[in-house]
């Protein structure tokens, strides 16, 4: 799977299953060691550190009904024998990882030189454990189990402002998770919440569960945490950690998991089977006339037909934005091709108009209804020479009756054309404007109204920019009568827009 943090990482946690016993703690690190060379991911195996002369209250010291008070005690290990265990792990090739649950175990989990070191759900509020983890340069990761938003948001706010790498680990501390209460809706929360933070699933479900994982992959986490043991005859295993048999089928649900979600955080490519597939059932563009090098290509030349064949033009190229012409001949029925054409694609254009025209309509303060508005690019020489000469106009009401907003960009200028049917008149929103009627030219500015009889011939320039609305009778679409035949001959002048404001 490909995502922005690499690898899966896959934690496996000892926590007391050594028993007490170092070579029991080896065996477990040599036998998961076997099962973890046969996947691809980054493992770190982890330990829990305490105090215990200091951490259990001196009148519980001697208490065995206390149940992990009795555990931690008979579990007990030296400062060596952590060391080896430590070592051990290196040898077989995992990353180091251990939890502190008091200060001195922070203290001591430095000097150890571990690669990770891991925050337990019990912890994950324990302010004057956190600034003691603060004050260490490892990586942390942190187990959420039971935390209010208000207390994640806190001690993620915390690391932050410390700039300490974090990951987030949902976690039910219940052993073993019944199915009902695993939560996994939490992972993509966390994720939501906290896009910046890799987020993982820290897991005790039954370890015969294997499509738990597959969910938790689903739902984003890249980071996983199981209990692991080996059961002896001295040794018998809990019901929440996973033998080596149990996690090689956990990890196969894993790399199917990965499998079945593919590529994270960007648009996958099709397959090669698939887009020949798609492009075999699209609709290839024919010819529907003799077509001549140097003639543009419009709707009325061809039709859409399958089946299509390769370097085809297909209707998936087609857009409004995109203009074609001939550079060979094409007989009736054949397919136009792609290399037989000149093809140019003006969206970034209409893209940068609608950019500059929002710029301006802003510092404007131009007032918009709130209902949808068509807009309409005027561009009488071709899109490509929109700046010197169009203008840009919002469609608001065309019934007897007619409002426009026109908004010109600076250095702009309009056509000279009149209306045989409109009369028009001018308000000025914004800006200024230059206005010829009838060859006699005046500057008009904010404020004021211009009255355009009909028949009468006028064109309008702007040095900085204008918004002006037009007033008047019904537009009729074959009414504008330009002066340049070259603008008369241009059918392509126009751009509309319906959904501009998206």
């Amino acid at each position: 799977m490909t995502n922005n943090w690499g690898k899966p990482r896959f934690i496996l946690e000892m926590a007391n299953n050594h028993m007490g016993d170092v070579e029991h703690g080896r065996r477990i690190i040599r036998e998961f060691a076997e099962v973890a060379k046969d996947f691809n991911g980054e493992f770190a195996f982890k330990l829990q550190y305490r105090e215990l002369d200091t951490f259990i209250h001196p009148d519980f010291k001697s208490r065995r009904d206390v149940k992990f008070v009795k555990r931690f005690l008979e579990t007990r290990l030296r400062e060596e024998d952590f060391f080896a265990l430590k070592d051990e792990m290196i040898r077989c090739g995992f990353k180091t990882m251990c939890t502190p649950f008091d200060e001195p175990s922070v203290d001591l989990i430095a000097r150890h030189g571990y690669d990770y070191l891991k925050i337990g759900s019990c912890s994950f509020t324990d302010w004057p454990l956190l600034e003691r983890i603060a004050a260490t340069d490892l990586p942390i990761v942190a187990s959420v189990g039971g935390a209010s938003w208000e207390e994640i948001d806190r001690v993620v706010s915390f690391f932050d402002h410390r700039q300490k790498p974090l990951t987030l680990m949902h976690c039910v501390a219940q052993y073993p998770t019944e199915t009902k209460d695993l939560q996994l809706n939490q992972i993509e929360l966390l994720r939501q919440r906290y896009p910046l933070l890799r987020v993982g699933f820290s897991t005790h479900e039954n370890p015969d569960d294997n499509e738990v994982i597959l969910a938790a992959i689903g739902k984003g986490a890249t980071v996983f945490e199981r209990h692991v043991a080996v059961a002896t005859e001295k040794y018998p295993s809990n019901a929440y950690s996973s033998s080596p048999a149990q996690f090689r089928k956990w990890l196969e649900s894993a790399r199917k998991g990965f499998e079945l979600c593919g590529v994270a955080n960007e648009r996958m490519a099709g397959t090669p089977a698939e887009i020949a597939q798609l492009v075999a059932l699209r609709r290839g563009v024919f010819a529907k006339r003799a077509i001549k090098p140097g003639e543009a290509i419009t709707a009325e030349d061809y039709f859409l037909a399958m089946p299509s064949c390769e370097g085809q033009l297909l209707a998936n190229h087609l857009s409004k934005y995109r203009h074609f012409t001939a550079t060979q001949a094409i007989a009736p029925n054949a397919p136009i091709m792609a290399p037989a054409l000149n093809q140019v694609d003006h969206q970034s254009d209409v893209r940068g108009i609608l950019h500059e025209v929002k710029k301006l309509l802003k510092k404007s303060r131009a007032t918009l209804p709130s209902s949808r508005s068509d807009l309409e690019i005027s561009h009488h020489y071709g899109i490509e020479k929109f700046q010197e000469n169009g203008a840009v106009l919002l469609n608001f009401i065309n019934r007897e009756y007619c409002k426009k907003l026109l908004v010109m960009l600076p250095g702009q200028r309009h056509p000279e054309h009149a209306h045989k049917q409109k009369e028009e008149t001018f308000y000025i929103v914004y800006g200024d404007i230059t206005i010829s009627l009838d060859g006699v030219e005046k500057e008009y500015k904010k404020g004021d109204i211009v009255l355009v009889n009909r028949g009468v011939k006028h064109s309008f320039a702007t040095k900085h920019g204008v918004i002006f609305e037009e007033i008047s009778s019904t537009h009729y679409k074959n009414d504008s009568y330009y002066s340049d035949p070259v603008v008369m001959q241009n059918s392509s002048r126009k751009t509309l827009l319906t959904y501009w404001m998206d």
